[in-house]
């Protein structure tokens, strides 16, 4: 597609000069059709030492004349240190949303305060000032309210967006409304990986779905008509031809040899399947509940109780013959067979059954696997602990498990270790690629003390936080602190937790919990050991 540009100098050139130039986005390109693109070249006479010479450029899929409007609406002038000024005071307020205790050191302050800002620079807006936009079909649309592309979708439906639902929920409602927008646009296919008016179909499953599913079922988003919502979703999931979808709903798994990243698919599409059904029990379909409910239980067929892990299967029905669970191979999505082995965050009962009630043995196994030296690392596995790699997204949820397994000090221990360790104040201080703000996000919620294992259901698996205090102004007016009073180094093991005084019986709280505010507050010992939950 077109994108239009219109740029303004803080003083005039001398000389433009414009080449024509082809080029190869990628390697991969290499024998396919060249794009075309250009160069420009400004030529400046008599510049004195140190001058500034400032450009301001706006951007619209629409047209110059939508770039020129955006241009003179939030480009006025030239004075980049006003721009710069504005720029700080907005993030200022947005980053005071969260504040930490005062005794917090100021290398752990940066690093919490830039994970809560990369978190929230995607998704982009992509609207012009007047709401016009392009959209998929390719045709001029105009929305009151802002329209966002830059969904990664496969990383942020984890963390990021439930990151929005709790801190800007208007926000994700827009987000939530830009899917449904673009899904409309695009035959009834929801977004997987879209810029701007482009479907990129990056990775894998359909994940708008629980993105726009967690934010109907938390009230963020209202549909103006549930029938043709719940249409869209399943026209997501029906599409034919698509990514080894006919073999899933046929067979109940995508089969391997007609397939690559097979596993992977199967697992993320049954879970976002789970959220179709959420979505239909919500508005009262039960029928269609039915339906994706035992959709969503599709991770058994892919399980193989003699080596204890999730196998590619043949279109017959066979297991591949050659496995290792080590191997980075076609069947796994940027992962291997232990990267996955819990990835079916909707239903961790029906995961604990098919290993027999030996959740807490397998997340030890995990977690001090080494990598045999004839494996090599592929560039997203990084952050190592074991078999978890913290770099990349598949695994985010894997160490809050711990607490389903009855063990919740080595939830603490892990999270800590990964906090202190893999996110830093340094140049190299951020563990694998942002992702969008899912890696940042992970940050955010794990030092606060909870984390969305599952979005869709509204729980936050507890974990003991990495500062004494904090505070969370939220957009509702209410005040959440969290306080663990008793941290140190040694003391970090919860032994009780209340809301408001009340004691806490579970191991996690909801969303509801969060947004009505008050206190949570972790009692904490230095004795490891203690299941402080029913």
């Amino acid at each position: 597609q077109k994108v239009y540009f219109t740029t303004k100098l803080s003083r005039p050139a001398a000389r433009i000069e414009r080449t024509a130039t082809p080029y190869i986005l990628s390697k991969g390109q290499v024998g396919k059709a060249v794009g075309h693109g250009g160069i420009l070249r400004l030529y400046y006479n008599k510049v004195r030492a140190g001058e500034s010479i400032t450009l301001c450029t706006a951007l619209s899929g629409v047209s110059e004349a939508g770039a020129l409007k955006n241009l003179q609406a939030e480009a006025p002038h030239t004075d980049f240190n006003r721009y710069r000024q504005a720029a700080t005071h907005r993030w200022d307020k947005r980053l005071a949303q969260i504040r930490l205790s005062a005794d917090t050191p100021d290398s752990l302050q940066t690093t919490f305060y830039t994970a809560l800002y990369r978190a929230q620079i995607c998704p982009t807006l992509y609207s012009d000032v007047d709401g016009r936009y392009l959209g998929a079909d390719r045709e001029i649309h105009q929305r009151a309210g802002g329209t966002y592309s830059t969904f990664s979708l496969w990383d942020t439906y984890r963390a990021a967006h439930p990151l929005y639902s709790i801190l800007q929920p208007n926000l994700q409602r827009d987000f939530v409304q830009s899917l449904i927008d673009f899904g409309e646009q695009n035959e009834g296919h929801l977004p997987v990986w879209n810029m701007f008016a482009s479907e990129t179909d990056m990775m894998i499953g359909y994940h708008s779905v629980p993105v726009i599913v967690e934010a109907v079922l938390r009230g963020i988003y209202v549909p103006k008509d549930k029938a043709k919502l719940l249409h869209l979703l399943r026209t997501t999931a029906e599409r034919k031809g698509y990514r080894g979808l006919d073999d899933y709903r046929k067979k109940g798994y995508v089969a391997s040899d007609r397939e690559d990243e097979s596993v992977s698919k199967t697992l993320e599409y049954a879970y976002d399947d789970d959220a179709i059904a959420r979505y239909a029990a919500w508005m009262g379909d039960h029928e269609v509940e039915k339906i994706y409910r035992e959709r969503a239980r599709s991770y058994r067929h892919l399980w193989d109780e003699k080596t204890g892990f999730f196998r590619p299967r043949k279109s017959n029905g066979e297991l591949d013959s050659v496995f290792d669970p080590f191997a980075y191979t076609k069947p796994f999505t940027e992962s291997n067979a232990y990267h996955y082995l819990f990835s079916v965050q909707h239903d961790i009962d029906g995961l604990t059954k098919l290993m027999q009630g030996k959740l807490g043995e397998r997340l030890d196994e995990f977690f001090s696997s080494e990598t045999p030296s004839h494996i090599e690392l592929p560039i997203f596995s990084t952050g190592m602990i074991g078999q978890y790699a913290h770099g990349n997204e598949p695994g985010h949820h894997v160490i809050f498990l711990y607490n389903a397994a009855r063990q919740p000090w080595k939830t603490t221990d892990l999270t800590h270790r990964v906090l202190k360790q893999l996110y830093t104040d340094k140049p190299a201080g951020l563990c694998g690629n942002e992702d969008c703000g899912q890696m940042s996000a992970w940050y955010v919620f794990a030092s606060l003390g909870f984390y969305p294992v599952d979005p869709l259901s509204g729980r936050y698996e507890l974990v003991t936080p990495l500062f004494r205090e904090s505070t969370i102004s939220l957009p509702n007016g209410h005040t959440l602190r969290l306080s663990a009073p008793e941290l140190s180094e040694k003391k970090r093991y919860i032994k009780r937790v209340t809301i408001n005084g009340r004691e806490l019986r579970k191991s996690y709280i909801t969303y509801d919990d969060v947004m009505q505010g008050g206190e949570i507050r972790f009692t904490l010992t230095d004795q490891p050991g203690s299941v402080w939950y029913e």
